[in-house]
């Protein structure tokens, strides 16, 4: 078990079809306890009982920093350490520049971007005890410019994420802590609440390499690798995850 007496932070954990939620199955199922942190509507208590007593759900919201700060202390409480944090929150939009209000900007870059920096600000005094692995979700949209759903804000945000990656991997290597970014493809999830339909996933699975979208266990698999000792080597990197969509 690649995780054993590891305690994982999830954030955006408890969406039924989500990568959070297929990464909190995937941990546990390697040993380790996790704390499942999304809104109120997700009902991240019950996703996390689900998985088992040992096992803990906490409404966050990781746009908040009192919000990120008490839920960290209050799982560091419960578990006694924190070993690794999966920044998965997110949230897309599609819509043109002209038509981006104030309102969707802040909402698109506080969830996608402040809240991984919030989240990192709080994880990393537990983390810097024994060691740690801080892995953020971004997207192709980051590396591409957008193109396939999300726009603008949406890039802008995916992309920061990537050099905030790289810059804890910098500053925390001296503490044993490692930082990477992971850049799905088009996953076949609700991730868009719909806002991305049937026909654009169709169109878009024809032209990728691998024939076929990604599903949320991919991308649970790449966090997997990233968190624990199979990757003790690697930090500061962004791993792509699109079935060779964005081959560069």
């Amino acid at each position: 078990m690649l995780l054993k007496d590891k305690v994982a932070v999830i954030t955006g954990g408890a969406s039924e079809l989500g990568i959070g939620r297929a990464t909190a199955r995937l941990f546990v199922e390697h040993g380790a306890r996790v704390a499942i942190l999304d809104l109120t509507e997700e009902n991240p208590e019950k996703v996390a009982a689900e998985l088992g007593e040992e096992h803990a759900g906490y409404v966050c919201d990781v746009r908040e920093r009192a919000a990120c700060l008490e839920t960290v202390e209050a799982v560091a409480g419960r578990f006694g350490a924190i070993d690794i944090l999966i920044g998965n929150a997110g949230v897309v939009y599609g819509t043109p520049i002209k038509e981006i209000a104030p309102e969707e900007y802040d909402l698109v870059l506080d969830v996608n971007l402040r809240g991984n920096f919030q989240m990192a600000q709080a994880v990393v005094p537990h983390l810097e005890v024994r060691g740690g692995a801080l892995v953020f979700v971004s997207s192709i949209a980051g590396q591409v410019g957008g193109g396939l759903f999300g726009r603008s804000h949406y890039a802008a945000a995916k992309s920061g994420i990537f050099g905030l990656a790289k810059a804890l991997a910098r500053e925390l290597a001296p503490l044993g802590i490692r930082s990477n970014a992971i850049a799905p493809g088009v996953i076949d999830n609700d991730f868009s609440k719909g806002r991305m339909t049937r026909a654009d996933k169709d169109r878009i699975s024809k032209t990728v390499p691998l024939g076929r979208l990604g599903t949320s266990e991919d991308v649970a698999d790449a966090c997997l690798y990233l968190a624990s000792d199979l990757s003790a080597y690697v930090t500061g990197q962004v791993l792509s995850v699109n079935g060779g969509l964005h081959i560069y």
